[in-house]
């Protein structure tokens, strides 16, 4: 007779159960206070408390399914090197990828580790870091007046030799080293490389002139 009393309990106990799955599986949250929600539904999905997944429409937001509900953030993608040389877009990626950097100097893009010259007077190198970094002739005033720029070299040349003005007007020009009578009075030097002021650029010549000397003057022909 103990077993018939019981029967009728233990066949609600299975029903109340059974009901309530059929609940969790329509959608319908419940919890033991019955306040709460304990599954969240996104993406056409049901999500229990305590899950993460990223929304469909979105792969910058991730979501935790919690017993208030869907509680979201914006994931937000950091700003590409400026000198990244190949980016790649994933679709379930939320944010590029920079798959190759390198170094951008004056416009133009270098792998890294590259060397290259983009002047004359220039020799840089790609360094890791993404930076280019680049080392620059510096070159002596030449000791001429005349110098000349070839095409391909960074300093420049005197064709003709180290020479100097004879004065500020510059219109005559001496070959330098031994002194030059510019005129039958004057005498001029150009300077050399262990006078003062001859790495300063100095291109004017030093002169004396003979006292109480007076120029020849140069002859003229008469027909």
């Amino acid at each position: 007779m103990v077993f018939s009393k019981r029967l009728p309990m233990e066949r609600r106990i299975r029903t109340v159960v059974l009901v309530l799955l059929l609940w969790a599986q329509a959608g319908f949250g419940f919890s033991v206070a019955g306040q709460h929600e304990s599954t969240c539904e996104a993406n056409g999905s049901i999500y229990f408390v305590g899950e993460w997944f990223f929304l469909e429409s979105d792969h910058c937001t991730q979501c935790e399914c919690t017993s208030e509900g869907s509680a979201c953030s914006r994931t937000e993608c950091t700003s590409l090197p400026a000198a990244c040389i190949h980016v790649s877009h994933y679709p379930t990626d939320c944010c590029p990828r920079c798959e190759k950097i390198g170094c951008e100097y004056r416009g133009v893009v270098y792998e890294l580790g590259q060397n290259f010259q983009p002047s004359e007077c220039e020799q840089c190198t790609c360094d890791s870091d993404g930076i280019a970094r680049c080392l620059v002739a510096d070159c002596a005033p030449p000791p001429c007046v005349n110098p000349d720029y070839q095409p391909g070299k960074c300093c420049p040349e005197c064709k003709d030799g180290p020479n100097c003005y004879v004065d500020a007007s510059r219109r005559q020009v001496i070959p330098a080293g031994e002194p030059i009578w510019v005129d039958s009075c004057t005498k001029c030097r150009c300077h050399v490389g262990q006078d003062a002021g001859y790495w300063e650029g100095n291109r004017l010549a030093s002169c004396s002139r003979v006292k109480n000397c007076t120029p020849e003057q140069p002859s003229v022909n008469k027909n």
